[in-house]
């Protein structure tokens, strides 16, 4: 198989880096039905903080989408599924997910979620005032270990809420938070502010694991595409934004107590939320519609010590 190294400097198994140190605190809304939304203590990550030089490893592509399909068509099914109606999480939010080209499609080599204001009656039968996508691999990719990114170019307004995210492929069968959920980006409509959040049992709303990492002056996560990636090894989870490190998390951040939920394979997910407890909902400032770009999604494995595993399912 090609192998295929990412973007430097982006390494696993180099030392520590320094830790980030608290700042502050964000609302985060936690993803499970009948929660509601909790204060999350979060930390925020230096813009420069640099990643450790170190002699970089060697990636395996394992499973990929450039979204180079036909202008118009939907992501490849043999990639993705739908959530269709509601949020399903207890979140709040306002808009129906749809398998509509107006809503979700491939064009000029990027994925498009489209956040539209209209009247709309989905799958669930629930008449919203909004509509918007929601894709993910469940049934038909799932990894533990490597390196999973994403080149994307958000969107931006109260109440906008896209992200990059990776849950659990148990989820069926031990529920949510036991299952895991890695966020690898969220954004709330903050033009220079990425956040990236760990929930597990006991971990999860509240006490969830969070961090925000704040771009260079000058640079907003809707102007450009950045780069948001995860690197993820047995016990050791780091969290980047472009070439730089936002954040590393190990069994030793989590509260006393509670286990590491991270050692089993996990799929992925892209969505392009509207309103919910943590962003809040619209209001006269947002425009629509609103539009997240993905240039792609990859996912590599090391290639020189065969620690990740893969589960791919026909």
């Amino acid at each position: 198989m090609t192998i295929v190294e990412p973007p430097d400097p982006l390494f696993l198994g180099c030392p520590a880096p320094q830790r980030t140190r608290f700042s502050g605190y964000a609302l985060r809304v936690i993803v499970g039905a009948g929660l509601s939304a909790l204060t999350t203590l979060s930390f925020t990550a230096r813009a420069e903080a640099p990643v450790p030089k170190n002699v970089p490893l060697k990636w395996q592509l394992t499973w990929s989408d450039e979204f180079n399909g036909t202008s118009g068509s939907s992501p490849d099914p043999g990639k993705w599924t739908f959530d269709q109606g509601g949020d399903g999480n207890g979140n709040h939010e306002l808009q129906s997910y749809t398998i509509r080209p107006a809503n979700v499609q491939q064009k000029a080599g990027n994925l498009v979620i489209t956040a539209a204001k209209e009247d709309y009656t989905g799958a669930d039968r629930i008449p919203r005032s909004y509509t918007s996508a929601r894709i993910k691999t469940h049934g038909l990719f799932s990894q533990a270990y490597g390196r999973f990114e994403a080149r994307v170019q958000l969107p931006l307004g109260k109440g906008i809420w896209p992200a990059f995210w990776m849950l659990g492929n148990d989820i069926d069968t031990v529920g949510w938070p036991k299952c895991g959920e890695i966020d690898i980006f969220e954004n709330i409509g903050e033009a220079r502010i990425s956040h990236s959040t760990l929930h597990g049992p006991g971990y999860s709303g509240a006490k969830a694991i969070s961090a925000k990492y704040a771009l260079t002056f000058g640079k907003r996560v809707n102007t450009a595409f950045h780069l948001y990636a995860l690197e993820w090894a047995p016990n050791d989870i780091k969290f980047f934004l472009d070439d730089r490190l936002v954040v590393e998390r190990t069994p030793a951040d989590l509260p006393p107590g509670t286990k590491w939920v991270y050692d089993h394979p996990f799929f992925v997910l892209l969505n392009l939320a509207v309103g919910g407890d943590w962003p809040g909902n619209p209001n006269g400032t947002t425009v629509f519609p609103q539009r997240m770009l993905v240039d792609y999604v990859r996912v590599y494995r090391r290639s020189d010590s065969g620690t990740g595993t893969r589960s791919h399912h026909p």
